[in-house]
């Protein structure tokens, strides 16, 4: 049986869902599939998100293969989780079937990232752990 695929949604694919990505592949790989995506695509992973997740977790994102796509270049999800829409979601052909309400940290503070990459983390245990108990 192939494992749920689970698709982290942000606007640019740069931050927030690049961190979900990265905790979902190192903290619940054995009960779902990472994917992020975004409508639109940034040249790079936000340089503080990458960073500070090599810092406080020893998870290097870029080196993994990390890069910002579009929701065209990932399968087709079973789940899709938005970050936070500040201004309005993007639209992905389908609803989404959680937003987790995330401010985006970008051009903020090292402790803002730190505050929203904590979150993070907790939603994806959390997550796993719903998705473990729903097998």
């Amino acid at each position: 049986m192939s494992k749920i695929k689970v698709a982290f949604i942000c606007v640019h694919n740069s931050c927030r869902s690049q961190i979900a990505e990265a905790f979902g592949r190192h903290l619940a790989s054995d009960v779902f599939q990472s994917y992020s995506a975004g409508t639109e695509t940034k040249p790079q992973i936000n340089q503080d998100a990458v960073r500070i997740m090599k810092e406080l977790y020893n998870i290097d994102m870029e080196a993994e293969g990390q890069f910002s796509k579009l929701v065209s270049d990932i399968p087709e999800p079973d789940i899709a989780i938005s970050m936070g829409c500040n201004v309005g979601c993007p639209f992905i052909g389908r609803a989404f079937d959680d937003n987790w309400g995330l401010d985006d940290p970008t051009g903020k503070s090292d402790d803002d990232f730190k505050a929203v990459i904590q979150r993070i983390e907790e939603n994806i245990i959390e997550l796993k752990k719903r998705l473990s108990e729903n097998k």
